[in-house]
């Protein structure tokens, strides 16, 4: 027995998470993030955890880490110089991508220079059949005269990523052996070992991603595991996954581009279980952190997952956790263009200067600026003591935008609240539009260090039937990765219509899966419990362009049950367009499965009951609405289950301040969480 610690490094703060097995106890802390020195902030947080709580670091037996290295190494266009090897003649594959503008509706809309520029791709000649079978065997002159360009462009590193490599993977094996006697000094990655998809644009682009952030990945990892070791860290460091589960630090300094998404999976795991914990049939997740918004759909208590999510400007096909990001967050920056017009973002203050209220040199006014003049922060300390507020400072920043606007600094903060809100409301809106959901059915789980302060009026402009602020919402992707289970994806495409035929290669191929994914979980994790394995396919009607990931009961594989495979692929299609056609002949592309292996889970005592009615500590001035209100102040920690209050409140709490208005009423359930509900 001992500590399980969770990490998340945030563009602002680094949220803790220590769990004590033994008395079940959790503790959480923030500690501000360091992108001049990635890393600093967790041994930062190490000896902050020492000092304030006892933990020792050869205490710990377990520690998880979310991090956004690696997004952050594509959107700021830092990553490797990496060249391409393709099949010779298909050089533009990512050129010429899918033909898709990124915005259809404007006429100047223009596609992202791809991270490997033309002139850094080279043709191999060779060509693999899509039936796996050797057409043109490979040229090594072209493999050499390739290497040879690489040099002459200074290149780092090489994705190489043949046709039909997914059906037979042994050309790129062979030109990376090639590159590696030749010029050892060179990354190498296989497109066929990121993920061996069918789609040349799709797997060619994800592997170009993964071998783009590689080296930064990698020296990330290894200076946190020494990071760890130097502070006496004993237990290895995990890494959370854009699936939603974790694996170890060494797998991830070569398999990026399963950590790509890190650290916004965990705070969806985090929200599902507190979904499941409140009950509600779906949520909606609103993770609020210094520089973005985070948006994630929950059914039934589980994350929604998908393909094809956006990083920086590049989607990446492995499946992740679907979330939708959104450029407002606590630090964004509030601004005027020429033509008048309050802006919001997607600038962000980050951690260094800050806010102007911090009192660290950041002089524009940010969202978190907006709610200090509006008076609904700088009542207690934030983020555990790191900062100290300055209202002062907060007013004199905005009253800048206030000139500009003709406005009052109130009713400039007001407006600079619900630009940001509004800017939510419109992804938001495109989100549960393209689920077929309707948001007024939905409970809003607010966590992140800005979520609870903007809850409120989000939900007030979709009409959402609740929001639901968990007991630790500042520091919840933290523990979303110490709940996270150890879980990998794997794949192969058979490309087949579903028939008597198919149901040998069907069998044979789950069957090389399983044994891949019984490698992965033992031999690389480490992970000797109880595993379980969830089959799927990719299912279409013949002649159709994109198929439905459609999940299997490993009896109907092993009996070769192709009509209820059939009968599941037909009912998931008419619920997703509301039509099947029944006679039609079906393919089967891919083989897909998901192995998971629980390792010990947190157990946390219900909240105590109240004794009696709840006493607000204050009451303040708050500005919303355009009026003054007096909100009444609890500190989180006072309140007990069954407790009630009414809005406006403030409510305090050491990782974030939940922003209660007018309108809305609150009730502490059985495990600690606030349930705010609009009185109408």
């Amino acid at each position: 027995m001992g500590y399980r610690v969770g990490v998340d490094i945030g563009g602002t703060f680094t949220d803790f998470c220590v769990f004590d097995e033994d008395s079940g106890a959790l503790e959480t802390l923030k500690v501000l993030s360091r992108p001049d020195q990635p890393g600093a902030e967790v041994t930062t947080g190490l000896a902050e955890i020492t000092a304030r709580h006892g933990v020792t670091p050869s205490a710990i037996s377990y520690f998880t880490h979310g991090t956004t290295v690696g997004v952050n190494t594509v959107i700021q266009r830092k990553g490797a110089v990496l060249c391409l090897f393709t099949t010779e003649n298909f050089e533009d594959v990512l050129e010429v991508a899918r033909l898709k503008m990124p915005d259809p509706y404007d006429l100047f809309s223009t596609r992202a220079e791809p991270l490997v520029t033309r002139d850094r791709v080279f043709g191999i000649t060779e060509r693999i059949l899509v039936d796996g079978s050797v057409d043109v065997p490979v040229d090594e002159a072209s493999v050499r005269r390739a290497i040879d360009g690489v040099r002459a462009v200074g290149g780092e590193a090489v994705v190489v990523a043949l046709l039909h490599a997914y059906r037979n993977a042994e050309h790129e094996r062979w030109v990376a052996s090639v590159i590696r006697a030749e010029a050892p000094e060179l990354d190498v990655i296989l497109a066929s070992a990121v993920w061996p998809v069918i789609r040349e644009y799709e797997r060619t682009v994800t592997a170009t991603v993964a071998g783009y952030v590689q080296p930064r990945v990698a020296q990330y990892l290894s200076a946190l595991q020494q990071a760890l070791s130097d502070a006496g860290v004993i237990a290895e460091a995990m890494i959370t996954k854009s699936n939603g589960g974790v694996m170890t630090a060494e797998i991830g300094k070569t398999d990026c581009a399963q950590m790509l998404l890190s650290g916004t999976a965990s705070g969806v795991i985090g929200a599902a279980s507190i979904a499941r914990g409140t009950g509600a049939p779906a949520a909606m997740s609103l993770d609020v952190g210094g520089t973005s918004a985070d948006v994630a759909i929950i059914i039934g208590g589980q994350p929604q997952y998908g393909v094809g999510e956006m990083i920086g400007e590049f989607p990446i096909h492995i499946p992740t956790v679907s979330v939708t990001s959104i450029g407002e967050g606590g630090g964004s920056i509030a601004w005027v263009d020429g033509h008048g017009m309050l802006k919001v973002g997607p600038e962000s203050a980050g951690s260094s200067p800050g806010p102007a209220c911090y009192g660290k040199g950041g002089e524009r006014a940010t969202i978190t600026d907006a709610l200090v003049v509006l008076g609904f922060l700088g009542r207690a300390a934030l983020g555990y003591s790191a900062v100290e507020m300055h209202p002062e400072l907060a007013r004199t920043a905005m009253a800048a935008i206030a000139v500009q606007l003709a406005m009052s600094v109130e009713a400039a903060a007001e407006a600079v609240v619900r630009v940001a809100v509004s800017g939510m409301y419109l992804e938001v809106s495109k989100l549960v539009s393209r689920r077929g959901i309707d948001p007024r059915e939905l409970s809003l789980i607010a966590f992140g260090g800005a979520g609870p302060m903007l809850a409120c009026w989000l939900a007030r402009e979709l009409s959402m039937r609740e929001v639901v602020v968990p007991r630790v919402p500042g520091v919840l992707s933290a523990f979303g990765g110490l709940i996270a289970d150890i879980k990998n994806d794997f794949i192969r495409t058979i490309y087949l219509d579903l028939d008597e035929a198919a149901i040998e290669p069907m069998q044979q191929g789950f069957g090389d899966l399983a044994r891949q994914a019984m490698v992965w979980i033992r031999d690389e994790q480490g992970f000797q419990e109880d595993v379980a394995m969830f089959p799927s396919a990719d299912i279409r009607y013949r002649g159709q362009s994109y198929e439905i990931d459609t999940p299997l009961e490993a009896t109907w594989i092993e009996e070769g049950d192709i009509q209820a495979i059939a009968g599941t692929f037909h009912n998931l299609h008419e619920q997703v367009y509301e039509h099947a056609d029944r006679a039609a002949k079906i393919q089967i592309i891919n083989l897909r499965l998901v192995v998971t292996g629980q390792p010990p889970k947190p157990a946390f005592a219900p909240a105590p009951k109240a004794s009696g009615s709840l006493v607000a500590s204050r009451q303040v001035e708050v500005f919303h609405d355009g009026e003054l209100h007096l909100a009444d102040i609890h500190a989180r920690v006072d309140m007990a289950a069954g407790h009630r209050f009414n809005g406006p409140a403030i409510i305090t709490q050491d990782d974030c301040t939940t922003c209660v208005l007018a309108g809305f009423s609150g009730v502490v359930d059985d495990a600690g969480n606030l349930i705010l509900t609009r009185k109408d």
